[in-house]
């Protein structure tokens, strides 16, 4: 298995909680980071060497990615596992399918690439390294079918992890802030790239938000390895004691939020699992910018507008990913209760979509690969 980055690491080991009860003599072998770990994953190399995002700063780690994935080839085709699961990462997981495919050891992607949203040219490349997709949105099976790529939809494994009901009053309770107090969780990414272009700008979001509603706490939950970028972050921005940094904890915080200012990426669905209004914001380096925007298909960016088909949440992108813009879309959504009613209604109905047992789907599609 390779999984790059939290995301792919999260779902990673949701998936291997499903394949280690259908096998319980699993041996689990590759890239993968804490998650995966927990559940007995032996990792070669860790899930964070594949956390980069943009195609200036994968240049930056071109040739340590390119060596890290050709050892891996090497090393498993000289031991041919029963099967390959690539997570998520297609930029680093088609190719490797592909070379190992094309040597017989089968080969199942988890997570089907966003064809659908951006660089649509990639179902060429799937069709070539994969014999299984395993898909989290109800759309992409009949698409990739059109294609000639057999797939299944086994639902999202978040939905069944994130409760339809949050407890928010217990999730309070846990990050010690009152029943009372307005929240808002800033959370600016789990990659470093990531923290380095939006943590400075979420914050100064938040200082302007604090000038209207002195009261607002802010919490913003911390990748341990990233801590140290955050919390210099977070002294330069002045917020002192209204803001509280947390390790990991990410579900806690979005559960006890008001509303979130999110970085675009997996943890936008979480937070829409989690029914809470949003503010999605992203920036990168204008280069990398330039190259995705061109190869976008559709308006939205963030998860929970795409699987709406509209602009649930506001975006703002690059340029529009100001302070100012930020503060004024979150104090919006914070005066507007009824809005935010409308909206959790339509996450929660977003949510009994992608709910399915997704361990016994994916591994009843693995164990017909393994078959064939």
């Amino acid at each position: 298995m390779v999984a790059g980055e939290t995301s792919g690491d999260l779902l990673a080991g949701l998936l291997m909680d499903g394949l280690c009860a259908r096998w319980p003599s699993l041996s689990a072998h590759g890239i993968g980071g804490p998650q995966m770990a927990r559940r007995g994953f032996d990792a070669w190399w860790p899930s964070d060497k594949l956390a980069v995002r943009g195609y200036v700063e994968v240049l930056r780690h071109y040739r340590e990615i390119v060596g890290i994935r050709e050892q891996l080839k090497v090393r498993l085709l000289t031991q041919r596992p029963d099967v390959f699961i690539g997570v998520d990462a297609p930029d680093f997981n088609l190719d490797l399918e592909a070379a190992l495919k094309s040597r017989g050891i089968k080969t199942v992607h988890f997570v089907c690439p966003s064809i659908w949203a951006w660089r649509a040219e990639r179902v060429e490349k799937i069709r070539q390294s994969a014999d299984h997709v395993l898909c989290i949105f109800p759309f992409e099976p009949a698409l990739l079918a059109r294609h000639g790529i057999p797939a299944t939809y086994v639902g999202h494994p978040l939905a069944n992890v994130i409760p339809l009901v949050p407890d928010r009053a217990a999730a309070r309770t846990a990050l010690g802030l009152s029943p009372d107090d307005t929240v808002v969780a800033i959370l600016p990414g789990s990659r470093e790239s990531e923290v380095r272009y939006l943590a400075a700008g979420f914050l100064a979001a938040a200082v302007l938000l604090r000038r209207e509603r002195p009261e607002i706490r802010f919490v913003l939950p911390a990748i341990p390895a990233l801590r140290p970028m955050i919390d210099a972050a977070a002294r330069a921005s002045g917020l002192g004691d209204s803001l509280m940094v947390v390790n990991g904890q990410s579900h806690a915080v979005l559960a006890a939020c008001d509303v979130t200012l999110i970085a675009s990426g997996t943890a936008t669905l979480e937070a829409a699992l989690f029914k809470r209004p949003m503010v999605i914001a992203y920036s990168m380096n204008w280069l990398s910018w330039q190259i995705m925007r061109r190869k976008k298909l559709q308006p939205w960016v963030g998860l929970p507008n795409i699987l709406c088909n509209e602009f649930v949440a506001p975006e703002l992108l690059q340029e529009a990913a100001k302070p100012e813009r930020m503060a004024r879309e979150l104090l919006a959504w914070l005066d507007a209760p009824e809005k935010i009613k409308t909206l959790q209604q339509r996450f929660t109905s977003l949510h009994h979509e992608l709910r399915r047992d997704t361990a016994q789907l994916a591994t009843d599609a693995i164990e017909k690969i393994l078959a064939s």
